[in-house]
């Protein structure tokens, strides 16, 4: 690895980590996956994403060397204020990493192979969805389904949050129709989670193959898809509080049912 110094903000080598407020929610950047922090980039580049570029301060550039040592793709080293210039806001963590979007997964290939899977309705909160990635990764949940209203699994904070597991947790978007499109599901025993549930996930006998069903919170899932699902499942909560965060709440049942 041989890494370049830039000292002029407006260098064209740094285009694709340029104000990153709202840049890489615009069309014309949605090709593009920004890693945040030194964990995350170690984890972009060790994942299938092709990495274009690593820009960061001289510090966490040196501590992430023997990684990108082994990465194609240009490392430039920059001061922490033009970092912060450059970005748009204020890079606590000194390193980033952008790389190329891959092509969409086909739900169908995705579930496949799969043995347990999360299905995602209406969940537009990216640091939630980046949560709920790294629980998944956590508890070898095999891949993730999203409505087409679900936020942007590779939105920088979502990433971010994730520390980086949603770049190696698989994932799909389910075309509308929903929810017929979950007839993909075939085979799998699909288990929605709600504070209604008839049954405690505690009892639910552990099936062979699970998706578990997640909505957003508040509206949680459509009536449509709690009619779908083969069990309506609740966790069993003290008494006064009757929701957890989404996350969470996917992190118990991951926990659960694996």
């Amino acid at each position: 690895m041989t890494a370049v110094e830039i000292t002029d903000a407006a260098d064209p080598r740094l285009d694709d980590f340029r104000d990153l407020t709202d840049a890489d929610v615009r069309p014309d950047r949605r090709g593009i996956v920004i890693a945040e922090g030194v964990n995350v980039v170690e984890r972009l580049a060790g994942s299938t994403y092709r990495t274009r570029a690593v820009v960061g301060v001289a510090a966490r550039i040196e501590a992430l060397a023997p990684v990108l040592a082994s990465v194609d793709a240009p490392v430039y080293v920059v001061d922490k204020w033009l970092l912060s210039e450059v970005v748009g806001f204020r890079v606590t963590r000194g390193v980033l990493a952008s790389a190329d979007r891959p092509d969409p997964v086909d739900p169908a290939v995705l579930v496949r192979d799969a043995r347990r899977l999360a299905v995602l309705e209406g969940l537009n909160d990216f640091e939630n969805l980046g949560a709920l990635f790294r629980n998944a990764a956590a508890f070898g949940v095999d891949g993730v389904l999203l409505d087409e209203r679900c936020a942007d699994p590779l939105y920088r904070r979502s990433v971010r949050v994730s520390m980086g597991h949603v770049l190696r947790v698989p994932f799909a978007v389910l075309p509308d129709p929903w929810p017929w499109s979950l007839d993909v599901l075939a085979g799998f025993t699909t288990v929605a989670l709600t504070p209604r549930g008839e049954t405690s996930l505690r009892d639910l006998p552990l099936p062979e193959r699970w998706a578990v069903l997640l909505g957003a919170e508040g509206p949680g899932l459509s009536d449509d898809v709690l009619a779908a699902a083969d069990v309506r499942a609740r966790i069993p909560m003290a008494p006064g509080v009757d929701s957890l965060n989404v996350a969470t709440a996917a992190a118990v049942a991951f926990a659960q049912l694996a």
